[in-house]
């Protein structure tokens, strides 16, 4: 088995926190080296993976012994330091937000490009369990026709961190939003959808950036998509709520439900254009009985749904982080080629710049 041999820059939240306890426990990985400004995080890194530590990134650039480095570096950082990375002949895991405009995006995908290095971006909801169960139900055709996708990364809280800073590429879009984002964009389909997007900036940030967004896309012949990330919300129900013409399927991170009916249960209808009346003459409204199906996961399906072959699917070993890096082992070892990709990444920034451009408000630069 290889192993690869692993810089981390940055021992913050996701320096540390994410990608540091990942690392340490997969033998796969070997951290070598980390990276940080602050003295008392150097000192906590040599003694938590026994490696080398540096205050300035570019020191790793001297050293021959490393197959990846991992860029966890405030987030208005990560594309100059990415940049830096493929320029200097490394391959290179960077966190999300990948960038805050389209054209940092184009640059980084040359200079991989022309260094040949893998450039990948730490997209890991991709892997979410609840995400593959919806992904599978849509597949499956049972719903019908997707009309609309409605997914709400929700919830109510008070921010004071960098985080909040458009200084710093913050606000709940590029904090938040690249997780629901990268999703909702695979449920889009191929395509720049029209980008339709409102921001507000309330008393519960003290930054100067957004931390309530209403978004929608659309575009001919795609779902339309309905995404809240909104710090706004003291009653979350759902993340996603699919709309189709045969059904529909809602549910939380933790579970999902989903109904359909079959067209070849259904009474057949035709257009009646004259008024509708019920056997005693008076004034009717359209009615039917259908026969529901249903479905649910992670719980044990009910028997038509199990006869239909709807099983829920087996918990996601070692997390959405042990998922990515299983991906990305596959692609540095194997040359298996990156399942989240620069491209599909750089369609998430152009939509976040067009919303900041569509909120000048908030955004006056843009």
């Amino acid at each position: 088995m290889k192993t690869i041999r692993v810089a981390i820059i940055g021992q913050g939240r996701s320096g540390r926190d994410i990608h540091g306890a990942q690392l340490k426990t997969d033998a796969r990985f070997k951290i070598m080296a980390a990276v940080d400004f602050l003295e008392e995080r150097r000192r906590r890194a040599a003694q938590e993976y026994a490696c080398d530590v540096y205050a300035d990134y570019h020191d790793l650039f001297k050293r021959r012994d490393l197959d990846l480095i991992v860029n966890a570096t405030y987030s208005e950082m990560h594309a100059p330091v990415s940049l830096d990375i493929l320029k200097a002949g490394y391959n290179v895991l960077c966190e999300k937000p990948l960038a805050a405009k389209v054209k940092q995006v184009d640059q980084l995908i040359a200079a991989a490009k022309k260094s040949g290095k893998v450039f990948a971006i730490y997209q890991q909801s991709r892997f979410a369990p609840y995400f593959e169960q919806v992904k599978k139900v849509i597949k499956s055709g049972v719903l019908g026709r997707i009309v609309q996708i409605s997914a709400a990364f929700n919830g109510f809280n008070r921010r004071w961190d960098w985080q909040t800073l458009q200084s710093r590429n913050g606000g709940n879009l590029a904090n938040t939003g690249p997780h629901p984002l990268d999703q909702v964009l695979q449920l889009f389909g191929e395509g720049m959808p029209k980008v339709t997007c409102f921001m507000d900036r309330t008393d519960n940030s003290w930054g100067n950036a957004e931390d309530h967004v209403k978004l929608i896309l659309s575009g001919r012949g795609h779902p339309t998509i309905d995404l809240e990330v909104s710090s706004c919300c003291a009653y979350p129900c759902f993340v996603y709520n699919v709309y189709g013409t045969r059904g529909g399927m809602k549910g939380t991170q933790s579970s999902m439900e989903w109904k359909y009916f079959k067209l070849s249960e259904a009474p057949k209808q035709k257009l009646i254009k004259e008024p509708i009346f019920n056997p005693d003459r008076t004034p009717a409204y359209c009615g039917e009985n259908l026969t529901w199906h249903t479905g649910s996961w992670p719980t044990a399906p009910d028997a038509k749904a199990k006869q239909a072959g709807y099983t829920p699917s087996a918990p996601v070993q070692g997390g959405t982080t042990g998922q990515y890096y299983n991906m990305l082992y596959n692609t540095l070892a194997r040359g298996t080629p990156l399942i989240v990709t620069p491209e599909q990444v750089r369609r998430q920034i152009a939509v976040i710049e067009e919303c900041r451009r569509q909120n000048p408000q908030i955004y006056k630069r843009h």
